[in-house]
């Protein structure tokens, strides 16, 4: 099975994450953040991920620490159980229609993070949600997964239907990249013999 359990306190979060990649999209999470909490149940439903994020953070000060910090602990969480990534297709992309907004999403896990960004979010708020701190969660998460991440929107549309159809997009994505073919179940996808 390809699980990990991530653990991580600072002076500004205390996380407790674990993941299981050959889930069944059986999410508990906690942040203290309601509408994470919602994109990271999605993100576990759609992607087919076993995912159970607790998190205690400085939420007085606003959700910046806590968005970012459990975007690192997700992206090692990947790195973790993907091991050597024997067998993983590594590459997958994914259109997806959230009602009038359209997102693309790119990956490939190779070993090098990035994400690279493409998309207005018209609004600073989705409730008490600010809408820049979708950036700092896929730029920590990919950068800590070792993989890199494009994300583009195509069309318009509101600020939580980007959001929302981001978040499926990616799950839906990473789900079809740490696939494993079983035809080349023994070997690391790259001419250089490691990702």
């Amino acid at each position: 099975m390809r699980t990990t359990q991530i653990k991580r306190k600072t002076g500004e979060t205390d996380i407790s994450l674990s993941l299981n990649l050959d889930g069944t999209g059986a999410s508990k999470i906690a942040t203290g953040c309601g509408f994470l909490d919602h994109m990271l149940t999605l993100f576990a439903k759609h992607g087919r991920f076993d995912l159970e994020v607790t998190c205690v953070g400085d939420t007085y000060v606003d959700y910046h620490h806590t968005v970012e910090d459990i975007g690192i602990c997700l992206g090692k969480a990947f790195a973790e159980a993907l091991g050597d990534k024997k067998g993983i297709i590594r590459y997958g992309d994914t259109t997806l229609a959230m009602d009038e907004s359209l997102i693309l999403t790119a990956v490939d896990i190779s070993g090098r993070g990035g994400c690279y960004y493409a998309l207005e979010i018209p609004t600073e708020k989705v409730g008490d949600f600010d809408t820049e701190l979708v950036l700092e969660f896929f730029i920590a998460f990919a950068n800590n997964a070792g993989l890199t991440l494009h994300l583009r929107q195509l069309c318009g549309g509101n600020s939580h239907h980007i959001i929302e159809g981001t978040f499926k997009s990616v799950a839906r994505t990473l789900r079809k990249a740490v696939t494993i073919d079983k035809a080349f179940a023994n070997e690391v996808p790259s001419t250089k013999g490691i990702l």
